[in-house]
């Protein structure tokens, strides 16, 4: 079990994250869009989480201005050739507590 995988339970939290950032949400009715904007800087996805990650993305960049494709990345190509399993680790809910 991961620390944090996605559920609809998230969905909130993400949505908090986002207006904590300044963002206004909204969600549009007609196609069943989440919506967030800010500063001109408008981003649409099917759920709150996935919002989250675009918002993440271009925080991340931070495009001084628009242009085509301004969130690509082109290399390294992670996509084709990510690993089978992940290397060796303890998961953070199977760490033992320091005594206190």
């Amino acid at each position: 079990m991961p620390a944090l995988s996605y559920y609809s339970n998230v969905q909130n939290t993400a949505l908090n994250l986002i207006a904590g950032r300044g963002y206004q949400i909204w969600h549009d009715p007609s196609n069943h869009h989440y919506c967030a904007e800010k500063d001109g800087w408008d981003f649409m996805a099917n759920e709150p989480v996935q919002l989250l990650g675009l918002i993440s993305i271009f925080e991340t960049l931070d495009p001084s201005e628009y242009r085509e494709y301004w969130w690509r990345i082109r290399e390294p190509r992670l996509y084709d050739s990510l690993a089978n399993s992940p290397k060796d680790f303890t998961p953070v809910y199977q760490r033992r507590k320091p005594l206190e």
